[in-house]
């Protein structure tokens, strides 16, 4: 489905025609450019789309299939590009994630959305408040929509240590009842920390060689991309990088607190195992001593005494007293 297509010439958007083929043309030969959004197209909607800005198969392909990492590839005609906005939902503490394509090129840029997270029509409002930036053509659509994903990716990061906080705040409760699912909130915690690790991680690279710091094979120029824009991709992978070390220490902090969860319920089975041998030592005494007399034997010790079965009681209860102080003293009991 196409959201929104605009043409746009010295940072204003410009009346225009409504047909994208024709407002492609009417943006090359006025030097301005075309930007065309688009949530989950159908492989027939994208076609058309694809025929008329030339682009990569590969790409198109990638674009209506989704499920892709972030990425940056490089065609002839078009520079594609893949960002994973990721959302957090208090309610439930858990993180999702949709999808981004921008394909960039030539007077165009194609946006192209998976999954129910929000819009881009707050970045392109944003954007056409800002004439100076959107002035500068198709690259500024992409670094306003990355910085905008990325920031994000500290909100999430930020609620996500909150949560961290306060599971570990569970973890070392002295209340047991209260912490008898921590498990499956640890693991489940760890799965968010990783899908949020799967959105952020690989965009590290597509930003540094937006930002024209990627070494070795990556550190050539990208087209399509103005070359006074790099300080503003490399202000966002700045931001990615807090991201990313962010990740990392939750994920290292939830290993740890998994660790001493364990630890605990370790140290809680022993705790539990000595007082039930405890118990199980004092039970033992009376239950030998009335076993030795429930034997029926017709000569036994004291059987006709007649303070016999007082003095067997009496003995029971003075072992059972000592056994019980000798185990509160060891702190079994």
């Amino acid at each position: 489905m196409i959201v929104d297509c605009g043409i746009y010439r010295d940072g204003h958007r410009a009346e225009g025609a409504r047909d994208f083929s024709d407002a492609l043309a009417e943006a090359r030969t006025a030097g301005g450019f075309v930007w065309m959004g688009l949530h989950e197209p159908s492989a027939e909607e994208f076609d058309l789309v694809s025929e008329e800005f030339a682009l990569h198969p590969l790409a198109v392909e990638d674009a209506l299939k989704a499920h892709q990492r972030p990425k940056l590839e490089i065609y002839d005609d078009s520079l594609f590009v893949v960002l994973k906005p990721v959302m957090y939902e208090p309610r439930s503490d858990a993180v999702s994630t949709g999808e981004i394509m921008i394909f960039l090129g030539d007077s165009f840029v194609v946006t192209v959305r998976h999954g129910e997270g929000d819009g881009l029509a707050v970045v392109r409002r944003r954007l056409e408040q800002e004439p100076e930036m959107l002035g500068k053509g198709p690259t500024a659509v992409l670094y306003a929509i990355a910085d905008s994903v990325v920031d994000h990716y500290l909100d999430v990061a930020t609620e996500l240590q909150t949560d961290l906080e306060e599971l570990e705040a569970e973890v070392f409760s002295p209340d047991r009842d209260s912490s008898r699912h921590t498990a499956s909130r640890i693991y489940n915690f760890k799965r968010q920390t990783t899908e949020f690790r799967r959105a952020t991680v690989p965009l590290a690279l597509p930003m540094s060689r937006l930002g024209g710091t990627a070494q070795s094979a990556f550190a050539t120029a990208v087209p399509f991309v103005d070359d006074a824009a790099r300080p503003f991709f490399r202000d966002v992978s700045d931001h990615l990088t807090r991201v990313n070390e962010s990740v990392e220490s939750l994920d290292r902090l939830v290993s740890d607190i998994l660790s001493a969860h364990l630890a605990q319920t370790g140290v809680q089975q022993n705790d539990d195992m000595r007082k039930i041998s405890a118990w199980a030592a004092m039970a033992a005494i009376p239950t030998m001593i009335a076993g030795i007399y429930g034997m029926n034997f017709e000569h036994m010790p004291e059987l006709h005494w007649i303070w016999a079965y007082p003095a067997v009681i009496a003995l029971m209860a003075v072992l059972e007293v000592l056994l019980y102080q000798l185990f509160k003293r060891r702190g079994w009991l």
